[in-house]
């Protein structure tokens, strides 16, 4: 009984039925569904495209086994339509990159007829994706952020702030300096960890006694991916 729940109804009819493919369907929109249940309960913000796209791509990747079957000039003959397609997007949060790894396992799953295990890894990945959720797994305590201050040329950028850094426990590191305005400023980019001790307010305050009201900037971008 478990043998057939588990097994692969691909590995033993290789011919492609129209019941076959609709239940290889079904199942694979019912797991992109809870897969996309999952990562809207367990991100803080989420985009309605990209919910769709979770919810669509079990079922695209399904499909796409189902017509290759085990037909090799077919495979090949996919991997050189597909290869003409050019995706570009922004980079996104590698939570992203792994849900939608997740996806399409899930479809691969379902479209090579491992329905068992297919259901079995979908419903295993999100509970422990829920449960690292719930217990903050690998939240830190201290909040990364970036910073970027403008400051007059005759300010010297090196060690223009290392007092207000050290009164406010503020660890810092200076990622960029550039100059603006035709040169007359520099934009300086820190990335600072601020403790839960830390009061923003009187620290932004402090930086801008320091560098005469100029332009401050702090963003809730840890990973610093642009400035």
């Amino acid at each position: 009984m478990i043998e057939s729940i588990f097994g692969s109804t691909a590995a033993t009819d290789t011919t492609l039925s129209l019941s076959h493919a609709l239940i290889t369907l079904a199942i694979a929109i019912v797991l992109g569904a809870i897969i996309s249940f999952t990562y809207m309960k367990t991100q803080p913000a989420y985009s309605q495209s990209f919910t769709l796209t979770m919810m669509i791509l079990p079922a695209i990747v399904a499909i796409i086994i189902l017509l290759i079957g085990s037909n090799i000039a077919r495979a090949f003959s996919l991997a050189g339509a597909f290869s003409i397609i050019r995706f570009r997007s922004a980079p996104g949060d590698s939570k992203d990159i792994s849900y939608v790894l997740f996806s399409m396992a899930a479809g691969l799953s379902a479209g090579v007829g491992a329905f068992g295990y297919a259901v079995l890894f979908t419903i295993v990945l999100c509970v422990l994706m829920y449960v690292l959720k719930v217990i903050k797994f690998g939240i830190r305590k201290d909040s990364q952020k970036t910073l970027k201050v403008t400051i007059p040329e005759n300010l010297g950028y090196e060690e223009a702030f290392d007092e207000v850094f050290r009164q406010h426990s503020v660890a810092y590191e200076l990622k960029k300096v550039k100059t603006t305005e035709l040169g007359s400023l520099y934009e300086l980019v820190y990335a600072v960890n601020l403790g839960p001790a830390t009061n923003q307010k009187d620290f932004l305050d402090a930086i801008r006694t320091r560098n005469g009201n100029l332009d401050i900037t702090l963003t809730m971008n840890p990973a610093m991916q642009e400035y």
